[in-house]
């Protein structure tokens, strides 16, 4: 299988950074799968999963991503989020935390710009609490 170079930044970390058969990242209207040689473009994309598979690997690597986009250019693929972890990475007790305290700020009275970036913060948590602990939020 063909392959090309993937480079995944998050804003305090090099997430990845190597050769690649496939990424499927959250974009804004659902998955979006990319292989080598992809049309060159640049995609948007939303808090979810992201799974790739390095070079010569037959497990897919998984990791849960904030906001950010994706830029495709001459065989080589950049992803550029806010946050990257692994599943394994994140505490339960911390996640489950962000999201109470992100639930008790949208109770808040707030401007409308303050309102927006809690319901961001709302979601990253939900998403992260969901993915470590396969707990049904309502």
């Amino acid at each position: 299988m063909s392959s090309f170079y993937l480079k995944i930044l998050a804003s305090n970390k090099v997430f990845f950074s190597g050769k690649a058969d496939i990424l499927v990242v959250p974009g804004l209207d659902g998955e979006i799968a990319i292989m080598a040689h992809h049309q060159n473009m640049a995609i948007a994309t939303t808090i979810g999963d992201v799974r790739f598979k390095p070079e010569g690997s037959e497990e897919y690597v998984d990791a849960v991503v904030g906001i950010g986009f994706v830029y495709i250019a001459n065989n080589r693929v950049t992803m550029i989020v806010d946050t990257a972890e692994r599943p394994e990475d994140i505490d339960e007790v911390r996640a489950k935390a962000a999201m109470e305290r992100a639930k008790e700020q949208l109770r808040q009275k707030q401007s409308i710009q303050e309102y927006h970036v809690s319901q961001a913060s709302l979601a990253r948590a939900v998403y992260r609490y969901r993915k470590v602990g396969k707990h049904d939020i309502n």
